[in-house]
């Protein structure tokens, strides 16, 4: 396996979380992972496309993993938080672990072009995620990758508000 490889030469497929069912404002985001290519093991590498008005995922945090963005081509918008930051080709992102203070999703604020992205994570399994938007959190253990590259993991999700006490049951 080589260690390298170019941008160009990766596969983009419509992201497999994204069924019918997802919100519009999801729909048609693909990813490519690379990290499976070049035999990356600490991190996780992937290209991300955005159409036009679309985002990837919910804003959302990470307890466990730090992610990065470099912008590709293209212009969006970053949003961490509370905050609104304007995004264009050649920018670097920074999106720290944390509480919902650093919830963060990158949105294609273009009307004709797709935002093109380079990611890489950490790779720590297992990670606690929250979205603060739906008052949603979910922890995942990734368990290896599918033929295509996805991660395949077990994955708990539920509303914050719906927890069971700590001695429910007992």
């Amino acid at each position: 396996m080589k260690p390298v490889i170019n941008i160009d030469q990766v596969n983009c497929q419509t992201i497999m979380a994204l069924k019918p069912n997802a919100p519009a404002k999801y729909q048609g985001a693909r990813l490519g992972p690379i990290s499976p290519l070049i035999g990356a093991q600490k991190l996780g590498y992937n290209l991300t496309e955005l159409p036009p008005g679309k985002a990837a995922f919910p804003a959302h945090n990470h307890y466990g993993n730090e992610e990065m963005f470099y912008i590709i081509a293209g212009q969006g918008e970053l949003r961490v938080g509370e905050q609104r930051i304007p995004l264009r080709a050649g920018d670097v992102i920074a999106c720290p672990p944390g509480g919902p203070e650093t919830a963060h999703q990158i949105y294609n604020t273009s009307s004709s072009a797709d935002l093109r992205y380079l990611a890489v994570s950490t790779a720590i399994s297992p990670d606690y995620v929250q979205y603060p938007d739906s008052g949603k959190s979910g922890a995942a253990v990734v368990l290896g990758r599918d033929e295509k590259g996805i991660p395949k993991a077990v994955r708990l999700m539920n509303r914050e508000t719906d927890n069971l006490d700590y001695w429910d049951g007992e």
